[in-house]
């Protein structure tokens, strides 16, 4: 849904819940964190709604009412638990694997803009075979900023070799969108990823909104092919 998309050189993705369905380990260690300390988990799709909100949402949410230097101990023993099982039942969503060899076909260069931390991002992206075909792999630490500051998405473009007003950036948060938007961007909400209930993508102003993945491959695809 949305604009039709003009002629574009490379995709840059989000990655937990638009590339990469990370919620099965990410809710795991949660429900592991919270057993430690004596809670009752949460309902997993609860969890998995706040997923895109990184460890530290999911600490809150799951830990509410907590004085901060706890959530902050919290949040180190859960990435450290999280570390040791980054890529256990994670997979690349249903149908994208096929998009990601089309773009590589047409030598449409493609890469991953997260906020989720290199010491995590590196192994899940090696664990899934990805390294060698990425042009480039942003992570949340690479910069001093992070999204919804533009910079992460510009550096992306840069390393890509690619102009952001021919770019699409694909993400399934409000912060997405807006960093795309400041970056000079293309813009497509993932709604089939990690969204709140009552949360509209609409309302995130992106230029598409792809329902399910088989509806953002199309679009892809027909926006790489078609005439420059």
């Amino acid at each position: 849904m949305g604009k039709a998309l003009g002629k574009i050189d490379a995709v840059l993705f989000d990655l937990d819940g638009t590339l990469i369905d990370t919620a099965p380990d990410m809710v795991a260690v949660l429900t592991e964190l919270q057993q430690a300390h004596g809670l009752e988990p949460l309902p997993y799709e609860t969890a998995r709604a706040n997923v895109s909100n990184g460890a530290l949402g999911l600490i809150r949410l799951a830990f509410p009412d907590t004085a901060e230097s706890e959530t902050n101990a919290l949040h180190r023993e859960y990435l450290e638990r999280y570390q040791s099982s980054v890529c256990i039942e994670s997979r690349i969503f249903p149908n994208l694997p096929e998009l990601l060899d089309d773009l590589d076909g047409q030598e449409c260069p493609w890469g991953i803009v997260t906020n989720k931390p290199q010491r995590m991002t590196d192994p899940l992206l090696a664990a899934l075979g990805l390294p060698g075909r990425l042009s480039c792999a942003i992570s949340g630490d690479t910069l001093p900023q992070r999204k919804p500051d533009p910079a992460p998405l510009l550096l992306g473009c840069k390393q890509t070799g690619t102009v952001p007003q021919r770019t699409v950036y694909v993400g399934d948060a409000a912060r997405d969108m807006q960093a795309g938007r400041a970056a000079g961007m293309i813009t497509i909400a993932a709604a089939y990823g990690y969204i709140l209930p009552g949360e509209n993508p609409h309302s995130w102003n992106p230029d598409a909104i792809a329902s399910n993945t088989k509806e953002l491959a199309k679009m892809l695809l027909k926006a790489v092919n078609l005439e420059a």
